[in-house]
């Protein structure tokens, strides 16, 4: 078994949280279990699932066998929109540490805002008492934008820990990840990669990669750690899992991030998260 070599970054309730962790979104349940189990081996301390993906079991059959203690090891699960609500929301955080076979989450997140329902700021509530009874390390919101953050905070007493949003080179995020800076939000990316659509085949990437003796993978992963993004890019296949956490031998410099910077087209792969409402 191989010793972490991830940094953390200090949420703003003290919690450290690695950098870079692996995501199991489309990671279907019979496979969740080996290929977390690579993630631990290679030295991944950070797991990041969500209710809706329907891999918690897979996921969680994996913590159970694993000799890297429960202590070292970061779990970050998420309440789905059809769970909204404040009961609602702690019946799907017990139903989520059921099917993980675990006592705490590390980071709980409300997975979508769905202001059309206008819930979140009681699925919040929730949040915070599962934070107070010790049962969330850290508590949080994934695709929530400025105005969704803004009525969070006004409304409610714990400033979120993390927002998990959409974010790459093709969508930087600038907007969130300033307002993010100033309440102490770390901001972590999903699609990080951009979900393969192009992205690693960019000529700029391409030319970094060359530079730099790395894979355009590696270029765009060490883009979000040097930015102080959290990061957690997916995949099943063993080579690709080593790959990705093989970002700590060499920096961007400044024409880099620039370079980088450059591609920022405001895309998004994903969905609007004012109108997602599934």
């Amino acid at each position: 078994m191989l010793v972490s070599k991830v940094p953390s970054l200090t949420l703003n309730n003290g919690v450290e949280m690695p950098q870079l962790g692996y995501g199991v979104w489309q990671v279907p349940d019979d496979q969740a279990f080996d290929a977390v189990t690579t993630a631990l081996e290679t030295g991944y301390r950070s797991i990041d699932t969500a209710a809706v993906y329907g891999n918690e079991e897979g996921v969680g059959k994996a913590l159970a066998a694993t000799d890297v203690p429960r202590g070292e090891i970061f779990v970050t699960t998420k309440v789905w929109n059809s769970d909204h609500g404040h009961d609602a929301t702690l019946r799907a955080f017990d139903a989520s540490m059921d099917r993980l076979g675990l006592d705490y989450a590390d980071l709980y997140l409300i997975h979508w805002p769905v202001p059309s329902r206008d819930t979140f700021v009681d699925t919040y509530k929730a949040l915070e008492k599962l934070l107070a009874d010790g049962r969330a390390k850290a508590i949080g919101v994934c695709n929530f934008q400025p105005a969704h953050l803004e009525r969070l905070l006004a409304e409610t007493s714990v400033v979120p820990a993390v927002n998990q949003i959409e974010l790459h080179p093709n969508l930087a995020q600038a907007e969130l990840r300033a307002l993010h800076a100033r309440h102490g939000i770390a901001t972590e990316a999903w699609s990080p990669l951009g979900q393969g659509k192009g992205l690693l085949s960019d000529p700029t990437i391409v030319r970094l990669a060359d530079k730099h003796g790395r894979t355009p993978a590696q270029i765009v992963l060490r883009w979000h750690l040097q930015l102080g993004n959290v990061v957690i890019p997916k995949s099943v296949t063993p080579s690709r899992i080593r790959e990705n956490l093989d970002v700590f031998g060499f920096e961007l410099d400044a024409d880099d991030l620039r370079a980088v910077a450059a591609l920022d087209s405001g895309k998004r792969l994903g969905p609007d998260p004012d109108e997602f409402d599934l």
